[in-house]
């Protein structure tokens, strides 16, 4: 594999710098889901509507649980680049 310029090693580190609001994010979209899920259950359970249809809520939670699917697929990208990146250096 060839070695990449160090201009892009450099935005790789800086990229894995940025791992944390990557997890905040992931996690934030995850408890969203959980709370949509929740809602929809209870409104379906009680047979009330709590704003939306309880079928609006299911959909929220399962489209809260997919959102963060693009974003897991970068992080693993960049990671992915930062190890081998890492390999050919030693």
């Amino acid at each position: 594999m060839e070695k990449l310029p160090e201009k892009s090693l450099e935005c790789l580190k800086e990229a894995m710098k940025s791992s944390d609001l990557l997890r905040t994010v992931i996690s934030i979209c995850f408890f969203l889901g959980i709370i949509f899920a929740v809602i929809g259950v209870i409104g379906e359970v009680a047979n009330i509507t709590l704003g939306l249809s309880s079928t609006i809520w299911l959909l929220l939670a399962i489209a809260s649980f997919l959102a963060p699917i693009p974003v897991l697929v970068h992080f693993t990208t960049l990671a992915i680049f930062y190890l081998l990146s890492r390999k050919n250096k030693d």
